[in-house]
């Protein structure tokens, strides 16, 4: 047991297949990300609540853990060079930092296939919630999600490989400041993100 599960539970929500979800945290709370069967990609994104237009920032974060692949200890730094969120749970240990956010203009890029939306156009939805759009997305975390770097800096093939997570892995994320987060459940079928059948996630928020 650790120390965040001893934390009194806030907000309790499973996030169907495919869906978007966000919520503001105050400072200190504990963000709780459960992938309930286990091979589900969730991407995310967070912004400074008083000041949206300071957001996660993938190089800084990227530069400051000195790894592709984040996981506890590691922190979401913004475009300021702040802290939004440190990661203090984890028992997956694969989250993507790189490959950003599948669309339906990306689907038709990658695999020829029309009219399939993706994470893109549920923080689309997330976001309007909050007064945010189009120009607020930047390259996401994509936590329970894969990609093999190969020699020369070559990806694999296929970007994604098969969801390293497994029933009931998690990820828990404390806010060091006030936040807004954004998460969409990946829609994906169309790669291994989602293990080609998205499935539920569970969401909580922790803290006193």
């Amino acid at each position: 047991m650790n120390e965040e599960d001893a934390l009194p539970v806030i907000q309790d929500e499973i996030v169907a297949p495919g869906a978007p979800w966000s919520a503001r945290l105050q400072r200190g709370r504990v963000l709780r990300i459960v992938d309930l069967e286990g091979e589900q990609g969730v991407d995310f994104l967070c912004y400074d609540a008083a000041d949206p237009s300071e957001r996660y920032y993938a190089p800084n974060t990227i530069k400051k853990s000195g790894t592709l692949r984040l996981t506890t200890g590691h922190a979401l730094y913004s475009d300021r060079g702040r802290p939004l969120f440190t990661i203090v749970a984890d028992t997956c240990g694969h989250h993507d930092t790189i490959a950003g956010c599948c669309s339906a203009p990306s689907n038709a890029m990658l695999y020829g296939v029309e009219d399939a939306p993706g994470c893109r156009e549920n923080f689309l939805t997330a976001l309007a919630e909050h007064g945010l759009g189009w120009t607020d997305i930047v390259p996401n975390v994509n936590f329970f999600c894969a990609v093999p770097i190969h020699e020369e800096g070559r990806l694999a093939e296929r970007t994604f490989v098969d969801g390293p997570s497994r029933p009931g892995d998690h990820v828990d994320l404390r806010a060091e400041r006030d936040v807004l987060a954004i998460v969409s459940n990946c829609p994906q079928v169309n790669n291994p993100a989602a293990g080609g059948r998205p499935s539920p996630i569970r969401i909580q928020i922790l803290g006193g």
